[in-house]
């Protein structure tokens, strides 16, 4: 990776290694200065040798002249493979760090409940959570976010990942009742910050956990306030949500409102504020997506690093050619394998 360049540099080819282009006149300082090689070996001489070695000398001069051509090309192919020449690919622009963030979601039975309004249709309350979230992780681009999902008990359905599509993909596939009817706020928020506290190694961002339920706390082994006094000391922030439309009476297919509200407000605003985090209430999706778009500002996004643009290697291109020009060079002269050229040079 290297700095952005200026666009009209990027299709020229650039070479990593130029002073391995120096041995390009090795082949000729070779022939110049090194001795010819002297045979040690006796020879045997025949009356004939003059002649043999004219005829050999002289030769076919079409192949005399064309081999030891391709054989300099190749070489010179060779050392510009081995300077390596690179192109700019196209720039990109990585997010730098993000926050570590959590997301926990009620999947308790009340969460079944339709008394959501999505667009013109009329849906239960997961279903409705389903989309804001959904929206909401588009948006959370250089985040490791990870899912957990509760009712009677509290499971990870994601680790902590930088694939948001994966989560999303988890979160659509939830169901209503998947952890058990009830609810388990407290074994959610420990199982969230063991979670965070231990989903890698390295330097980690902020610490985030968006909390949403539509009930009270009626199953687990932790209490609430204890594992959010246990978020406090881990340096784990949490913003609770609370969600759901006021509970109501049926009456001949008619909801009645009863002003009753079946969820703790304050148990989760006491929980956020253990964390130095924010409590929220929504009664429908305009409102949770409102809160969404509030925690996107409480939590904002890191802005992008600098830009760079990755070299990609060219040095295949002339290595290949190289080595085809070595194997051309290397190939007899055409007279060995054109019969008929010889018989006709040997007629005129």
């Amino acid at each position: 990776m290297t700095a952005a360049l200026p666009g009209w540099f990027d299709a020229l080819p650039h070479l990593a290694w130029p002073w391995m282009l120096l041995a390009l006149p090795l082949p000729w300082l070779a022939r110049r200065w090194l001795p010819p090689v002297r045979p040690t070996l006796a020879a045997l001489r025949v009356p004939w040798g003059p002649r043999i070695e004219e005829i050999a000398r002289r030769g076919d001069p079409v192949a005399m002249r064309g081999m030891p051509r391709l054989a300099l090309l190749a070489w010179c192919l060779l050392c510009v493979a081995a300077a390596r020449p690179q192109q700019a690919g196209e720039p990109v622009q990585p997010p730098a760090s993000g926050r570590e963030l959590m997301l926990a979601v009620d999947l308790s039975g009340s969460m079944g409940e339709q008394d959501m309004r999505l667009g013109a249709d009329v849906v239960d309350r997961l279903t409705a959570a389903k989309a804001v979230i959904a929206d909401f992780l588009e948006r959370r681009e250089g985040d490791r976010v990870g899912l957990i999902v509760f009712g009677q008990r509290a499971y990870a359905l994601t680790p902590m990942t930088a694939d948001r599509d994966s989560v999303r993909q988890q979160l659509l596939d939830s169901a209503v009742g998947l952890a058990g009817r009830e609810t388990a706020i407290g074994d959610a928020i420990g199982l969230a910050v063991k979670r965070l506290r231990g989903g890698g190694t390295g330097a980690r961002g902020p610490q985030v956990l968006v909390l949403l339920t539509d009930g009270v706390n009626t199953a687990g082994q932790l209490d609430p306030m204890k594992a959010a006094e246990l978020a406090s000391e881990q340096g784990v922030r949490i913003h609770t949500i609370a969600f759901g439309g006021d509970s109501a009476h049926t009456m001949f297919g008619i909801r009645l409102p009863t002003g009753e509200v079946e969820i703790d407000e304050e148990a989760l605003r006491r929980i956020a504020e253990a964390t130095g985090g924010r409590s929220f209430r929504a009664r429908d999706a305009n409102e949770l997506a409102g809160i969404y778009a509030e925690i996107d500002r409480l939590e904002p996004v890191v802005r992008p690093g600098a830009r760079l643009q990755p070299m990609l290697e060219r040095y295949p291109w002339p290595l290949a050619a190289a080595l085809l020009l070595g194997l051309l060079a290397m190939l007899p002269p055409p007279s060995r394998w054109m019969p008929g050229r010889a018989a006709g040079g040997g007629a005129a």
